[in-house]
């Protein structure tokens, strides 16, 4: 893929958590998270030498308003969406939001980049056929994704919560799984071709991320995170970080990793677009 095809990373936020199960509050997600990106707390310089502030950094597409009452339109509306962040030349990092966005925003990215391989950090598996009656929750995405031929390939990062449905829908969908005890073992995923990641912060210990609604002990750290989004064969064509809620972190805590996970992300496709080795 030319660097031509490879655009600047672009920001857009989805405020939707009605698809949630348990408790609500991602939807209040992108305002905190932004915050922190560009708190004086830090500088917009990355791990691999990227200032995301400079003119073909991270450009901010704002949020989108999606109507809670209806999911069906919001879905509608968060993949036209991010449609027209790839329109506008950008790849779309995307702040959710619960992850149910994440089936709309791989529609869009479908028509835009054909076959990518889905790289997905998480607590849990989100491949549910139908959870609470709903076969859009944010339990089910990835079963939506698969069913549709949306992704060539489904790598699972970070598991460690998995139910006999949920692994009768992994080896339906031969997704390729690094759970924590495989990812103890020193287990590390690989890929080839364009890669899309989906961050649910969940994936991380609640020692690092405690501002989520389904805190799950035993995960990843924030440096093993940002080394996957560092080393995994690429392009990174689009990626989403999803399900921080405020109303349950500590002291910004969690917001100030999501920020960092975002901003390595951008990053690195600033680092793609210029042709750069990565770390």
């Amino acid at each position: 893929m030319t660097a031509a095809l490879l655009g600047s990373p672009g920001l857009i936020g989805l405020p939707y958590d009605a698809s949630s199960s348990f408790l609500r509050g991602a939807a209040e997600a992108p305002a905190p998270i932004r915050e922190a990106l560009w708190s004086p707390q830090g500088n917009p310089w990355t791990e691999m030498g990227e200032d995301i502030s400079a003119a073909d950094g991270l450009s901010d597409h704002g949020d989108l308003e999606l109507a809670l009452a209806d999911p069906a339109s919001a879905r509608t509306a968060i993949e036209a969406g991010v449609s027209a962040v790839y329109v506008a030349g950008h790849r779309p990092i995307a702040l959710g939001g619960d992850h149910s966005v994440t089936y709309p925003i791989l529609r869009a990215v479908a028509q835009a980049h054909p076959g990518v391989t889905i790289l997905h950090i998480d607590a849990h598996a989100d491949v549910y056929d139908v959870f609470e009656g709903d076969r859009f929750s944010h339990a089910c995405p990835f079963a939506r994704i698969m069913e549709e031929g949306l992704a060539a390939r489904l790598v699972q990062v970070g598991l460690r919560t998995i139910t006999p449905h949920q692994r009768d829908q992994m080896r339906r969908f031969e997704a390729d799984v690094f759970d924590m005890r495989r990812w103890g073992c020193g287990d590390r995923p690989s890929s080839s071709g364009a890669v899309y990641l989906s961050i649910d912060l969940d994936g991380l210990d609640p020692a690092f991320a405690p501002g989520v609604s389904h805190r799950e002990p035993g995960g990843l750290s924030v440096r093993d995170v940002i080394d996957l989004v560092h080393a995994v064969p690429g392009p990174v064509v689009g990626a989403d970080v999803v399900e921080y809620n405020p109303r349950q972190d500590v002291q910004g805590v969690t917001a100030s990793v999501a920020a960092k996970i975002v901003k390595e992300l951008a990053g690195r496709m600033m680092a793609d677009r210029r042709g750069r080795t990565r770390a």
